[in-house]
């Protein structure tokens, strides 16, 4: 639930949480590139929040519906026994954060996101041959989203074939996922300069990179070079769509 995930960013940040309970919240900070997001959203929405105070009719608005929501959200909790139980405060924090987004005009939410479009397909590697282990790790945790564990095994595969560019692009793809842009960067743009069947696809997740990056100049220069008999033309055009 996102109300919950509030609360534990909410938590984290007053330093209301044990020391195990740090730990494996940092642990998912980086390992986890779509909790880490969120938590520095919400970050920054915290941080709006305290500001827009200063707008009397928004204030006043949102101190009403903040009410309103609060008291609906202790009333279902009450029939809930296995509820983690957290200050009155945070629960309200995590009401007014669900009900920023719905008032206000961020300018984050004006922009399309990253996350839009890292929806990928479920990829099939495993062959038969002194690999299989290795090929069969690396699927699996690339499928499970696990990706810190697939750059650690794509890495290993590589260093037995550095020519194998299906491996170099689910690496690469690991590593935006993780955020480490100039080796993922680096990986996309060999990869969109070889003679490969995965050169437009490489192209693709580069302009996906620039977008994770908010540079969304170079984003646009990037998709207008993915060509129009490739799979992602479509999302490439609705994505400059939304970026001009």
């Amino acid at each position: 639930m996102e109300d919950q995930k509030y609360i534990l960013f909410e938590s984290y940040l007053s330093k209301e949480l044990s020391e195990d309970e740090i730990i494996a919240f940092e642990s998912r900070l980086k390992n986890e590139s779509d909790f880490n997001q969120a938590f520095n959203t919400y970050k920054e929405l915290t941080s709006f929040l305290e500001h827009k105070h200063d707008n009397e009719v928004a204030s006043t608005a949102f101190q009403n519906n903040l009410k309103t929501i609060s008291n609906t959200y202790f009333e279902n909790k009450e029939t809930d026994k296995k509820v983690v139980r957290f200050k009155p405060w945070q629960y309200a924090m995590a009401a007014s954060i669900v009900l920023l987004m719905g008032i206000f005009t961020f300018n984050n939410f004006s922009n399309p996101s990253f996350n839009d479009y890292n929806n990928y397909e479920t990829i099939s590697l495993t062959v038969r041959g002194e690999q299989e282990d290795l090929l069969k790790a690396a699927e699996n945790a690339f499928n499970n989203k696990d990706f810190a564990e697939a750059e650690v095994v794509f890495g290993e595969l590589l260093a037995k074939d550095d020519s194998n560019k299906e491996l170099q692009l689910y690496r690469s793809i690991t590593l935006l996922e993780l955020d480490k842009f100039d080796e993922a960067d680096s990986l996309f743009g060999r990869l969109s300069n070889s003679p490969s069947v995965y050169k437009n696809k490489a192209i693709w997740y580069l302009a996906l990179s620039k977008l994770k990056q908010k540079n969304h100049d170079a984003c646009l220069e990037i998709l207008k070079t993915i060509p129009e008999d490739v799979d992602d033309y479509i999302q490439a055009q609705e994505l400059i769509k939304k970026l001009d």
